[in-house]
């Protein structure tokens, strides 16, 4: 059974910064790619970062490009997402996700298997 467990969420305020990890176990992780989508009170879950199996490829979507960055530790079956500059508009529930192939993709339906999330809320 894979199961995907987020944590590092939190309050913070505009301008500061925080680290989310997600494990993975249950699986190869190394095989898989690994991505970050959030989910705003009243909004869609929207994608935000995803990596590929062995780190060489990433990407984000403009909203959080240069501020965010994701990256993957394959010996600890965990990927991150570094946050910077945080935004109120950031403020989010964020999701780790993974896939069974080992190339990243930004559409949430290719993913397999989801965590539970973890809040982010970035106020004053």
């Amino acid at each position: 059974q894979v199961q995907v467990a987020e944590s590092g969420g939190g309050s913070v305020q505009p301008g500061g910064s925080l680290r989310l990890s997600c494990v993975v176990s249950g699986r190869t992780f190394s095989n898989q790619a690994m991505g970050w989508f959030r989910q705003a009170p009243g909004k869609e879950r929207e994608f935000v970062a995803a990596i590929n199996w062995n780190a060489e490829s990433t990407y984000d979507t403009n909203s959080v490009k240069g501020r965010f960055t994701i990256s993957r530790d394959n010996a600890k079956n965990t990927v991150y997402l570094q946050m910077t500059s945080l935004k109120v508009e950031d403020t989010a529930v964020y999701y780790c996700a993974a896939r069974r192939s080992p190339y990243r993709s930004a559409w949430l339906n290719d993913y397999d298997y989801w965590g539970q999330g973890t809040q982010v809320t970035v106020s004053s």
